[in-house]
Order: structure tokens, then C-alpha cells, then sequence
């Protein structure tokens, strides 16, 4: 049987850090509402930059790092 040993909860999930990640949502929540005809009209330009920095983060899970030829040819 293995031991079990109690571990003290890490600050976000004790009560002081659940409340507090309440309050950002809630503070997030209220602002994006109470600014949404600032942010709206920025929407489209968010999505356009996005799907270049998608691009250049996002690339190297295609195994386009590295080129050696030293590994088996995929088909």
C-alpha cells in the first residue's frame, strides 16, 4: 500500500483564491459589458491578427522544426 500524504491546497483553490478568481471574472465580465461599443469595433481587426500569430505559435506541432535527414521517411 502506498502512503498517502496531505498536501495543503495551492492558493487558487484555497477559499481566498476561488473568491478572488470570482472577482476578476466578475470585474472582466462587467467591463467588457459596460465598453462593449469600444471593443466591438476592434473585433474584426483582433480576428485578422490572430490567425497570423496562431500561425507562428501554433506551427511547430507539425514537425516542421527540425530538417535533419537522419530519421525514418514518413510516406
Amino acid at each position: 500500500m502506498t502512503a498517502h500524504t496531505h498536501h495543503e491546497p495551492t492558493f487558487w483553490r484555497s477559499r481566498t483564491g476561488i473568491a478572488l478568481l470570482m472577482f476578476l471574472g466578475l470585474a472582466v465580465t462587467l467591463l467588457a459589458a459596460e465598453h462593449w461599443a469600444h471593443l466591438a469595433g476592434y473585433l474584426p481587426l483582433l480576428v485578422l491578427l490572430l490567425c497570423p500569430l496562431m500561425h507562428l505559435f501554433m506551427h511547430g506541432g507539425h514537425g516542421h522544426g527540425g530538417h535533419d535527414q537522419t530519421g525514418p521517411k514518413k510516406e
